[in-house]
């Protein structure tokens, strides 16, 4: 099997009801670093979530304790910047978005999973 390609175990639905789109590539993102949004039961943080970076976001979160920003080149991440897209943890968008600083989100690329904390109508409202 290709290491490009979802492995079929993954439930491959976005939030929007249809085939679940990558997120980006470059950075690659993902729990999987395979550019899609997939969770699995080894992804404690649920990644599900394709969001445009904002720079807002990226200083909330690194003042919440997850710095996107800095990079790690021993882990192969080179630090995220506003425009680049990321697979966040569902909770921490639901965070950003209660304190208002909330990215907006490729919903194409968003996990079908996100519905169960977030109203598509919601969603929608940050839609790309």
């Amino acid at each position: 099997m290709s290491h490009n390609l979802p492995d079929p175990e993954f439930n491959q639905r976005n939030v929007l009801g249809g085939n679940l789109a990558s997120c980006c590539f470059a950075p690659l993102t993902g729990y999987f670093r395979n550019g899609f949004c997939h969770t699995g039961a080894r992804d404690a943080g649920q990644h599900t979530v394709c969001a445009k970076m904002t720079s807002e976001f990226l200083n909330f979160s690194a003042a919440r304790g997850n710095d996107l920003i800095t990079p790690i080149p021993e882990f192969g991440f080179g630090g995220l910047q506003p425009g680049d897209y990321w697979c966040l943890c569902a909770l921490r968008w639901v965070e950003a978005y209660n304190h208002g600083v909330a990215p907006p989100l490729k919903l194409e690329a968003c996990h079908e999973s996100l519905l169960n904390l977030v109203d598509l109508e919601t969603l929608k409202e940050f839609a790309l």
